[in-house]
C-alpha cells in the first residue's frame, strides 16, 4: 500500500469531514476512494448530476446545491456513505455552496454515522468558511519502480517485447514527474512512430516535460545554452560545481560509497556577476532540466493557496528531478518573514515550508540560489545543512576581466579578437561587473557597424569604455558594504 492510499484509510476512518484529493487521474482518485470506503456505498456528483449507487439512482438534473439540501434533509442517506464531487473547484466560489458544506460538514463532526465528503479537483481551492473543515491529500508522483511497471504492463497489453533492463532505467528516470495518464499517452505516440520504443524517442519525453512544467503555472523550464566556458572567471565555484556534477552523474556509486546526495548551493553577490549564468552552466553540467522557481506564480487569493502552491512546486520538481531548481533572487522571494502584516504570514509559512524541504530533501532536485542583498536574507537560511556550500561573488580581478572580454568578443566577432589588446582593456575596466563589460562589447560592435567599418578595434572598445559608468562607480557605498560583510562572514570566495 503506498503513503496516499493509506492516508486516505486513516482520514476517512478518523472521520475527517471533508476530504480534498489534489490530482488531475480523477479516475485513479476515484478508484481509491473506491478501496478505502471498506465496503461504504459511494455516492458522487458531477457536472452530469447526482448518482447513488447503493440503488444505482440517477438524478441528472440535481446541481451540487440541491444534492448537498438532499443529504442535510435526510441523515439516513448518509449512513455508512462517501460522497464524491469531482470538478468540485469552481463551484467553491458559490456562497451557497460552501455554506451548505460548511452545514453538512458540521453535521459530520456533531457525529453524523460513518460519512465522509471527498472532492477531487485538479486544482486546490479553500474557502475561508471551509478551511478548518478540510484536510488535502495529494497523490503521489509515480516512483521509478511503478513507473517501470507501467511501461511493462504497456508493452504486454500491446504485445511488443520489454525493454532491456538498461534502457528501461533510463526511460523510467525520464518518465519521472509525469502520471501514468500521460506515460500511456507518450508510449503509445513513440509506439505510433515507428513501431517500437526506443531512445531515439526522448525528444518526446523532454517535449512533454516542457508541457507539464508549462501547464503548473507555477514553475517554469529555462532552455539552458550556456556551459561552464560561458563563465568568465570563479574558477573556485567552477571546480566545485564540476565536483558536484562528479557526484551527481552517478548517485548510486556515490552513495554506495559514503557521499551524502547533493543539497544545492548559495551564489551570493554583486549584481552582474555571473550568478545566474552559474545556475544554467550547472543544469548544462550535470545535463539535467532547469527550473525557475518564482515566488510572485506561488502567490494565490484564497487561505492557503499559496502554501498549496508552494507544496505542489517543491513536489513537482522532485518528480522531475533529476534536476536544477534555480531560485532567483531569493532574498526578494522572502521579504517580510517574521513581520505583522497578513502578507508576512503567508510568506513565513511558505519559508518554513520551503527551509524545511531544504534540510530533509533526498531528492536530486538540487537547489542553486542566487542573492543580491545577503543581509536581507532570514538567518535561518544561512545554517549549515540548508546548502553544502554558500559562495560569495565580487567584481571580476583583471584576469577575469580579459576572460569576460574574451568569451563576449570571440562570441560576436571571433575573426577580429586577435587583433584587439585584451590586457589594456581589463586595466580600463577596474570596478566594471560581467554585466558591464558584455554591454561595453555590444555597444562597440554596434557603433562598428554603424559607422560602417569592417572590423572592431581597441580604439572602438574603449570609447564604450567612455561611455559606460561602472557598477563600483554608481553602487561604490553598497558595494563596500556588501563586500565587508561577505568577508566578515566568511563566505567561500567564488574567484581564486
Amino acid at each position: 500500500m503506498n503513503k496516499f492510499e493509506d492516508n486516505l484509510i486513516r482520514f476517512m476512518d478518523a472521520g475527517f469531514p471533508i476530504i480534498y484529493i489534489d490530482t488531475f487521474e480523477e479516475s485513479k482518485a476515484v478508484k481509491y476512494v473506491q478501496s478505502a470506503a471498506c465496503g461504504r456505498v459511494i455516492m458522487e456528483w458531477s457536472v452530469t448530476g447526482f448518482c447513488d449507487y447503493a440503488t444505482n439512482s440517477v438524478c441528472p438534473d440535481w446541481s451540487l446545491a440541491d444534492t448537498l439540501r438532499f443529504l442535510i434533509s435526510d441523515a439516513n442517506s448518509c449512513h455508512r456513505r462517501v460522497l464524491v464531487l469531482t470538478d468540485i473547484h469552481s463551484y467553491l466560489s458559490d456562497p451557497v455552496v460552501t455554506a451548505l458544506l460548511k452545514l453538512l460538514a458540521q453535521k459530520i463532526v456533531k457525529g453524523l454515522d460513518d460519512f465522509n465528503i471527498v472532492m477531487v479537483s485538479p486544482v486546490v481551492v479553500i474557502p475561508p468558511e471551509l478551511e478548518k473543515f478540510m484536510s488535502i491529500l495529494s497523490m503521489d508522483y509515480l516512483s521509478q519502480p511503478e513507473i517501470k511497471q507501467v511501461v511493462n504492463d504497456f508493452c504486454d497489453e500491446q504485445e511488443i517485447d520489454r525493454l532491456s533492463p538498461q534502457f528501461l532505467d533510463e526511460l523510467s528516470m525520464a518518465l519521472k514527474g509525469l502520471t501514468e495518464f500521460e506515460i500511456c499517452n507518450m508510449l503509445a505516440m513513440a509506439l505510433t512512430d515507428d513501431g517500437e520504443i526506443t531512445s531515439s524517442d526522448m525528444d518526446l519525453i523532454i517535449e512533454q516535460k516542457q508541457q507539464l512544467i508549462r501547464k503548473s503555472g507555477i514553475l517554469e523550464m529555462i532552455p539552458v545554452k550556456e556551459d561552464l566556458s560561458s563563465i568568465g572567471g570563479l574558477e573556485n565555484l567552477k571546480n566545485w560545481l564540476q565536483r558536484k556534477g562528479k557526484i551527481f552523474k552517478n548517485v548510486a556509486k556515490a552513495e554506495k560509497f559514503g557521499v551524502d546526495i547533493p543539497k544545492g548551493v548559495l551564489i551570493a553577490g554583486m549584481p552582474g556577476c555571473g550568478k545566474s549564468l552559474n545556475a544554467k552552466a550547472a543544469a548544462k553540467l550535470f545535463n539535467v532540466p532547469l527550473l525557475r522557481m518564482d515566488m510572485g506564480r506561488l502567490m494565490g487569493k484564497y487561505v492557503g493557496e499559496s502554501e498549496a502552491n508552494m507544496r505542489k512546486a517543491i513536489k513537482l520538481a522532485e518528480a522531475i528531478s533529476p534536476c536544477v531548481l534555480w531560485i532567483d533572487e531569493l532574498e526578494k522571494a522572502f521579504a517580510g518573514v517574521g513581520g505583522n502584516s497578513g502578507a508576512s504570514d503567508v510568506t513565513t509559512r511558505l519559508f518554513g515550508t520551503f527551509l524545511t524541504w531544504l534540510q530533509e530533501k533526498e531528492s536530486l532536485a538540487f537547489v542553486v540560489a542566487t542573492a543580491n542583498d545577503i543581509e536581507k536574507m532570514p538567518p535561518e537560511l544561512m545554517r549549515k545543512g540548508r546548502f553544502d556550500e554558500i559562495f560569495y561573488v565580487g567584481l571580476p580581478n583583471k584576469n577575469e576581466r580579459e576572460k569576460i572580454f574574451e568569451i563576449h568578443i570571440k562570441k560576436r566577432r571571433p575573426n577580429d579578437f586577435k587583433k584587439i589588446d585584451i590586457s589594456a582593456l581589463a586595466s580600463k575596466t577596474d570596478g566594471y561587473s560581467g554585466a558591464d563589460i558584455e554591454g561595453v562589447v555590444k555597444e562597440s560592435i554596434e557603433d562598428t557597424y554603424a559607422n560602417e567599418k569592417t572590423e572592431l578595434t581597441t580604439q572602438a572598445i574603449n570609447e564604450a569604455i567612455k561611455n559606460t559608468h561602472s557598477l563600483k562607480e554608481i553602487m561604490k557605498d553598497k558595494l563596500e558594504k556588501m563586500d565587508t560583510l561577505y568577508k566578515e562572514r566568511k563566505y567561500k570566495n567564488a574567484s581564486v
